[in-house]
């Protein structure tokens, strides 16, 4: 078989009855209830056996069953006047059981409890009229068929509340699932927004000091063409470019982040290394703070700061412990900057699916080309952060 051919015949498998539609498989389930009540009519089961008007009798009233679904209380109606017929003609009483039951699962799968209840009361009702003219015999009889009765409507009812149940768990489910992919996306929105916002004080920054600088050039030129400071005017120029090639470099590692229309303009200045130490002390836990890198870019040192600030608050969040503590390493390594956050808490077991508090240090990291992972620590005793961030060019090596 070539491939052509074992996919054609992976595409088509074979049909079972499950795979029909409702009104075909119904069919079939009639024609079998029929062969079934047929069998029974000539071999068991008490009365006489069916003439011709009982067997157009009998085989009639499983036509009904071919829509049950579709008109469940009208089939119910038309093949209990049927069974109540052909019953009252004393034909074998066994042979139309089964159809009887199925039409009054039906009917209980179908329908409230208080409408099952009151066909129930219906149907007892009716048949206590047919088997009153039989004596005592007849109400033994009738006990029996009333526990059937009860029985395929008490099964009915339940499968129904199963149905229910499990369709209610679904759609609550695919809501959640739904809710936790708008509240991912919304997450990282906003961390997006707050690279861009942090770009935009770089960039406002770097500007404005290109500003000054080119001033006091300016000025130099013009105070004393004759004695011109050559020297201060080379500084400045010099400074200038660092300025440029400073903020060249944030432009170039910083990927495409827009600033969505009508936020507000959150304006202060940069976080970075430097503000850890204040992170520390409002944490709200004991924080070992370690800190072994100078000369970082704002970006970098701004990222540090965001992944530092959510790696604490996750920490607290989920330690589960009093007396808390947290261990925060800062320092460069093979031309990166290494950013080690663990605790010694109960929680972050790695079970589930992860948190919001990731996908923002992920995206954070990402903005400078680093990477975020997060994880139980290998001695099974907390949670560890780690994440690793290129320095590229410092502002130092830039001039």
């Amino acid at each position: 078989m070539n491939p052509v051919q074992a996919t054609i015949t992976a595409s088509r498998p074979g049909r079972t009855l499950a795979s029909l539609d409702p009104l075909r498989q119904d069919t079939l389930l009639a024609a079998g209830l029929a062969a079934l009540a047929s069998v029974i009519a000539v071999t068991v089961g008490s009365g006489r056996q069916p003439d011709a008007l009982g067997w157009a009798l009998l085989l009639g009233l499983h036509v009904p069953l071919v829509w049950r679904r579709r008109a469940p209380l009208a089939v119910l109606a038309v093949m209990i006047t049927l069974i109540a017929a052909y019953h009252q003609q004393d034909y074998n009483h066994s042979a139309p059981t089964a159809a009887s039951m199925v039409v009054l699962y039906t009917a209980a799968v179908t329908n409230g409890p208080r409408r099952t209840a009151f066909i129930g009361g219906a149907v007892v009702t009716l048949m206590l009229l047919l088997k009153i003219r039989h004596g005592m015999a007849g109400v033994q009889v009738s006990f029996q068929i009333t526990g059937w009765i009860v029985s395929m409507l008490v099964l009915g009812g339940y499968i129904r509340v199963h149905r229910e149940n499990a369709a209610a768990a679904v759609e609550r489910a695919e809501r959640a699932e739904r809710t936790r992919e708008e509240e991912a996306r919304r997450r990282v929105a906003e961390e997006r927004l707050r690279i861009a916002r942090d770009l935009h004080d770089l960039l406002a920054h770097s500007i404005t000091l290109i500003g000054v600088q080119t001033s006091v050039a300016a000025h130099v030129l013009q105070a004393d063409p004759e004695r011109l400071d050559r020297t201060a005017v080379a500084k400045a120029l010099d400074d200038i470019a660092g300025t440029c090639r400073t903020a060249r470099g944030e432009l170039r590692t910083t990927l495409q982040v827009l600033r969505g229309p009508g936020a507000p303009d959150v304006r202060g200045p940069l976080p970075g290394l430097e503000g850890l130490t204040e992170l520390a002390k409002s944490a709200g836990v004991r924080v070992e703070l370690s800190v072994r890198a100078d000369g970082v870019p704002p970006a970098v040192g701004a990222a540090v700061y965001r992944i530092v600030q959510e790696a604490l608050t996750n920490a607290v969040r989920h330690g589960g412990r009093a007396d808390l503590t947290v261990r925060v390493d800062v320092y460069e390594e093979q031309g990166g900057l290494r950013v080690q956050v663990t605790d010694d808490g109960v929680g972050g077991s790695g079970e589930g699916p992860p948190g919001f508090g990731l996908v923002g240090m992920r995206e954070r990291a990402r903005s400078v080309g680093g990477t975020v992972d997060a994880g139980p620590r290998a001695d099974g005793r907390g949670f560890e952060v780690s994440a690793v961030l290129p320095l590229g060019e410092k502002p130092e090596d830039q001039r």
